[in-house]
């Protein structure tokens, strides 16, 4: 019989688990185990599944496609045209969650501050005293340090992927500046490494309908869908803006910059954005995200092997965006009427945090807690922030990845590489730049 394509594998998964999880609830009971014990199970093995992948496929990945770049002119045109357009659309997504938020105002319920709904602590008076215009300074000098950790061994341990890329791209450019017999050694070994990883990433991925499935059951066994009018309203405005930012802000860019379908953008990369909405994870979903990318739209290993992972730690559009949104709206249930001066700080604030904030499940509201302290609001009112986060997160990774996507396929395009977002190739090719 025909096998389903996985992205429709993974949908029938989300469906599904959404349809369990509600009917069994927290505590239901399958043979005497708890449900909710199952869906934890199966999801939490996928994730390790996957986050088991990703340092040595980063590392191979981005060593061999720096050694492969080759010429430092090369690599510093096509560094530079990534981190341009990381900036770009991390400034736009912020953008566009700004002015939604500010039309919507989550934070005020009939004409009042939100602030005793939502059990907030401090006085308006205290806050509004603490509230400044300093900017995030000291969060861009620690970020920087971040990218040059003292034992590499140590960040790769701890997941801090801002310090590993950082090491890659480095020993990859630098792994071309010796003799071409010790380069040839290195490169055929890391390209072997990245060959492994990636058959091993497709093994892991027959199984991904399951862990889907008991990753959205468990959220919704746990949350379900009740929350409180403000907390709806804030929700539905991050989501709008995220809406907005994949459907307009993106094709604009893409079309703008490249020429090329956002549709077939869209098509092409489904199956990494379901992967993210359900697991929550850019990092998690990167091996899907460079198969995608390669297989799908077209872009040659080349591009997609320093494109997607830099990317990965530093590109989060979607992060941004919620971070805005977020500091705004609990600005707002403190009753406070922020100026321009003290907005643009958050914008400042939210695109320097988003870039190395991991990328795993929920880490968006560390960086939250950064740019509430910036601007000085309490950092204790994030806790109202996780009725709906995992709902949320789950959203915004996805954005994350269609930015990452997009920059992958628009970088390839101004490098001149043909076929991109044409029809997919046949089952095991590839496309070499």
């Amino acid at each position: 019989m025909p096998r389903l394509a996985l992205h429709w594998q993974i949908l029938i998964a989300l469906i599904l688990g959404i349809v369990a999880g509600w009917i069994t609830g927290p505590e239901g009971k399958v043979l005497g185990i708890t449900a909710y014990g199952v869906y934890d199970f199966v999801g939490t093995l996928f994730i390790n599944a996957l986050k088991m992948l990703i340092v040595p496929l980063i590392m191979s990945s981005i060593i061999v496609g720096v050694a492969g770049i080759g010429g430092s002119g090369r690599l510093g045109r096509l560094g530079g045209r990534t981190l341009l357009f990381y900036a770009l659309t991390s400034l736009l997504a912020i953008m566009v969650g700004l002015v939604l938020v500010n039309i919507t105002k989550p934070g005020i319920v009939d004409g009042e501050p939100a602030r005793e709904l939502l059990a907030f602590e401090a006085s308006a008076a205290v806050v509004g005293d603490a509230v400044t215009g300093e900017g995030g300074a000291r969060q861009l000098v620690e970020l920087l340090l971040r990218a040059v950790p003292p034992n590499i061994v140590q960040a790769a341990a701890d997941g801090q992927m801002l310090g590993l890329i950082f090491f890659s791209i480095v020993f990859g450019f630098f792994m071309t500046r010796i003799g071409h017999e010790q380069t040839d050694i290195l490169y055929r070994f890391w390209d072997a490494v990245f060959a492994v990883m990636m058959r091993i990433t497709e093994w892991v991925m027959r199984f991904a309908p399951i862990g889907v499935f008991g990753l959205v059951a468990r959220t919704v066994a746990k949350t379900g869908f009740d929350a409180a009018q403000p907390l709806i309203v804030f929700s539905l405005t991050v989501l709008a803006a995220l809406a907005i930012h994949a459907v307009v802000t993106i094709p604009l860019v893409l079309k703008a910059a490249a020429g090329l379908s956002p549709w077939a953008l869209y098509r092409s990369v489904s199956p990494a954005l379901l992967t993210a909405f359900s697991t929550a994870s850019s990092s998690a979903t990167l091996p899907i995200t460079m198969e995608c990318v390669e297989k799908n739209a077209g872009v040659s290993n080349r591009i997609s092997s320093f494109v997607l992972p830099l990317g990965a730690t530093v590109n989060m559009n979607g992060t941004a965006l919620y971070e805005c949104v977020a500091a705004i709206f609990i600005a707002q249930a403190y009753g406070l009427d922020l100026s321009l001066g003290q907005q643009f700080v958050i914008v400042v604030t939210a695109l320097v945090t988003s870039i190395g904030v991991a990328g795993i499940p929920s880490a968006s509201l560390v960086a939250i807690a950064i740019i509430l302290t910036a601007v000085g609001l309490p950092v204790e009112a994030i806790g109202v922030l996780f009725v709906f986060d995992r709902i949320l997160d789950m959203a915004r990774t996805s954005i994350n990845v269609l930015g990452d996507a997009t920059a992958a396929v628009i970088v390839a395009h101004r490098e001149g590489e043909e076929g991109v977002l044409a029809p997919a190739l046949p089952e095991g090719a590839t496309r070499h730049g």
